[in-house]
């Protein structure tokens, strides 16, 4: 083996060694279901945030934010992550405080209180369904780096066959390795792994921007020259095109991506990400009471604008480098560019170094979502239905079987979404994953909304009724029956052309709104209203 590959090899080894033993170590002795699903509510805020922070930065955002910077060449993809502040300081005063109070493991848990069974079923089914597909969408691009190392190493690109080979390979090496510790060690190994994962992935990021900017010949001069002066309008954009009037002006404004208005949109996603997801709510409900917990959560946002600036920075960075330097077997897809610049142009060692930091994103972010879904399913299927009146014992062997077979079914989704990335190279992977999540998470969100900003509204078949309403209005104004019927061949479908297509930071906004609406339309019943104060009395007494 080459000397600076064994190298390069040695430090990557040495990552997964060091954050196996620390996610076994910090995981023992885990008794029961709480110990396993929320650590006893006995971790640290600032583990907590670099938790959060751990799971909102994966694979994906490793290598898609790069690819957004590379591809725009601006930071109107920012506009995001100002929005995402607003969010989780609603987050942190509307949903955090009800979870505490009704001690739930599994956030679903409190719909049941408030509404009902079915409306619990429904929410969870939903989350495991999007958070299973998401995650396993985005896991395999830490796979791209070894693709791209199999060409360096090799000498010839890899032919489709031999790359879905490649990403379906290091898809079941990272799966079982996050696996073992996820399965023994429970929240706890999660969020300890995850505060090493999240210090590697930053410091290797910072160097990676270092190297890139030095790299380029004449510095700033050079950068300002290929870009042009930065003026407003590479931070933010309107949208809004001045030739046109009217409603197809506001169209325009939706059908952009990343628009000053889509910060609105920006709140929607975090509240639906970080206030109806079990994946991120879990570690919140790991700190010892709802002030710390809130400290965790709106910091992870402040922390969110220099992470994101970094990462589309490197993007564009990459772009002018190999405008001074350029390079024939530069990948097609902007989502391999930053791993091609890795392989090829960082120094050994830093280099090693950088995939472990790519690793350290896909199997930080990985590891919480087995964690929720496995809890997610243990509480809210598990025990209701498939053994009610478990024992402890019982419960921490359902959730460590499920933890097993989600592991399963993200390979199974990883190798898929790897398979139409190959066959579709232009595929962009930050609109894949919120994507995903835009066609599901307003109808959880809004009702949501009905139980925490209202007393006396939504029901069950209500909540039911609503949340499809709302998946239906966003499948429309995506424009999703068209793509589908694209697919097929077909053109049964034809979007109206007053409709815009919209742009995914809009579409849990207008998801929420159409649940929320229709949810209001149903009075919560007398007996769920008993069942309610009751619960409330109980609540307020514990809190006390």
């Amino acid at each position: 083996m080459d000397s600076r590959l064994a190298i390069d090899t040695g430090v990557l080894l040495l990552y997964f060694i060091v954050i196996i033993f620390i996610g076994l170590r910090m995981g023992r002795k885990e008794d029961n279901l709480e110990d396993f699903a929320l650590g006893g509510r006995r971790i640290p805020w600032w583990a907590v945030l670099a938790s959060l922070v751990a799971a909102e930065t994966s694979a994906g955002t490793f290598f898609g934010t790069p690819g957004e910077g590379f591809s725009h060449r601006d930071y109107t993809y920012l506009q995001l992550a100002f929005g995402t502040i607003i969010g989780r300081i609603l987050v942190s005063y509307i949903f955090i405080k009800p979870y505490y109070d009704y001690r739930v493991f599994s956030i679903y848990e409190y719909l049941t209180a408030r509404f009902g069974v079915a409306s619990k079923n429904a929410a969870s089914a939903v989350f495991m369904i999007t958070r299973l597909l998401a995650s396993g969408a985005r896991l395999y691009v830490a796979a791209i780096a070894l693709a791209l190392a199999y060409e360096m190493i090799s000498g010839t690109r890899p032919s489709q066959t031999q790359t879905l080979w490649i990403y379906l390979g290091a898809t079941v090496v990272i799966v079982i390795l996050t696996a073992v510790y996820t399965t023994f060690g429970g929240i706890k190994a999660v969020i300890w792994t995850d505060l090493i994962q999240a210090s590697i992935m930053i410091g290797s990021a910072v160097m990676a921007l270092g190297l890139l900017y030095f790299a380029i010949p004449g510095g700033w001069h050079e950068i300002v020259q290929r870009h042009g002066p930065f003026q407003v309008s590479d931070l933010f954009a309107t949208g809004l095109d001045p030739a046109k009037h009217g409603w197809d002006k506001v169209k325009g404004m939706f059908e952009t991506e990343y628009t000053v208005f889509a910060i609105i949109g920006a709140i929607f996603i975090t509240m639906g990400t970080h206030g109806t997801d079990q994946d991120m709510v879990q570690r919140m409900l790991t700190a010892k009471d709802v002030r710390r917990s809130r400290r965790s959560l709106i910091f992870s946002g402040l922390a969110d604008i220099p992470i994101a600036f970094t990462f589309l920075s490197i993007g564009l960075l990459l772009w002018v480098y190999y405008q001074a330097h350029p390079d024939p077997t530069l990948p097609k897809s902007p989502n391999e560019t930053f791993a091609h610049f890795i392989l090829y142009e960082m120094p050994v060692g830093l280099r090693g170094l950088l995939l472990a930091g790519i690793f350290a994103t896909a199997m930080g972010s990985l590891s919480t979502a087995l964690n929720a879904l496995a809890t997610s399913f243990t509480r809210d299927w598990y025990e209701p239905y498939m053994n009610p009146g478990a024992t402890d014992a019982q419960s921490l062997r359902a959730v460590r079987w499920a933890t097993i077979w989600f592991s399963v079914l993200m390979i199974v989704v990883a190798s898929t979404t790897a398979y139409l990335v190959i066959v579709h190279p232009n595929l962009r992977i930050i609109p894949i994953v919120l994507g995903i999540f835009g066609y599901t998470y307003g109808s959880l969100l809004g009702v949501f909304f009905a139980g925490m900003l209202t007393k006396t509204r939504g029901s069950d078949r209500g909540n039911i009724i609503a949340m499809i309403s709302g998946f239906v209005v966003v499948a429309i104004l995506s424009g999703l029956p068209n793509k589908v019927a694209s697919i097929f061949g077909t053109n049964l479908y034809e979007q109206p052309s007053f409709l815009p297509v919209m742009e995914f930071p809009w579409w849990i906004f207008f998801g929420t709104i159409v649940t929320f609406s229709v949810a209001l339309l149903f009075k919560t019943s007398h007996e769920q209203l008993a069942i309610n104060k009751v619960g409330g009395e109980a609540s307020s007494r514990h809190a006390s």
